[in-house]
């Protein structure tokens, strides 16, 4: 039986309102984080009039412990649930993810009719180091170990604050994660959606390298690309967060418009 959700971890559906109210916006958080990450950007977007659908993703926003049955398709399968919600209520719909978020929304955006997509620091490319290379072996006897032995560094945040992540990880599932990876990266080309890449410059767990490779493999003719300056990995919850809502605000009218 999985443990009661965290405080602010919680899923959250928002109805549009006035003239953004067929304009829908699925947010998808990252690996051992949950809906806190995206919390301050859903508000502020919602406030603006879009609909909202943000899932938790399963095993999620816990304990670390409820992670150790999922896997990278249970958590693609909720994204694409909360999709199939947003679609049932909106004309159109633009997906953002942040960190392995935005792989997921990477990953359905090659199968699933979206006016845009919108990635925050994502991973795309496989992490280097002896823990990753002999992860297969440790999900077999380790099934749970420090998130800091993944490389994943908690609450990578310029200014500081707390994403509410976990400070272990499932191996299995991680590993699993890692696994997807070249998966994804071999169908971007089919992904034709516009698509708007973000990336922090200062990002202590996925390296720009990531989004800057993205951009060059999606088959999109649509591509913007967003640097920014001052915030480190969590952007969603640091400096630039007024500059993320306005430019994905801007880019969802944008393209929900040439739809």
């Amino acid at each position: 039986m999985s443990a009661p959700v965290r405080p602010g971890a919680e899923p959250l559906s928002r109805a549009g309102s006035g003239e953004l109210e067929d304009v829908g916006i699925l947010l998808v958080h990252g690996f051992t984080g949950s809906p806190v990450s995206l919390r301050p950007l859903a508000e502020l977007l919602s406030k603006r009039g879009f609909a909202i659908e943000m899932p938790l993703l399963p095993g999620h926003g816990t304990t670390p412990r409820d992670l150790l049955p999922y896997r990278y398709s249970d958590w693609r399968a909720e994204a694409k649930s909360a999709l199939d919600r947003l679609r049932r209520r909106t004309k159109a719909q633009v997906a953002v993810g942040f960190s392995m978020g935005g792989t997921l929304v990477l990953d359905l955006a090659t199968n699933e009719p979206l006016q845009g997509v919108v990635t925050i620091n994502a991973p795309i490319l496989g992490r280097d180091g002896v823990i990753v290379k002999l992860a297969p072996f440790f999900e077999k006897v380790v099934p749970i170990a420090p998130a800091s032995s993944a490389g994943l560094k908690k609450n990578d945040i310029k200014k500081g604050g707390d994403e509410d992540a976990y400070d272990m990880v499932a191996v299995a599932a991680g590993n699993s994660l890692v696994k997807a990876l070249p998966e994804v990266r071999a169908r971007l080309g089919k992904l034709s959606a516009p698509l708007l890449v973000i990336y922090s410059r200062d990002d202590h767990s996925v390296p720009p390298d990531n989004s800057k490779e993205l951009a060059k493999l999606v088959g999109s003719k649509a591509v913007t690309v967003l640097e920014l300056l001052d915030s480190y990995h969590v952007a969603t919850l640091d400096n630039d967060l007024p500059l993320l809502d306005e430019r994905i605000a801007s880019f969802a009218e944008s393209v929900a418009k040439t739809s």
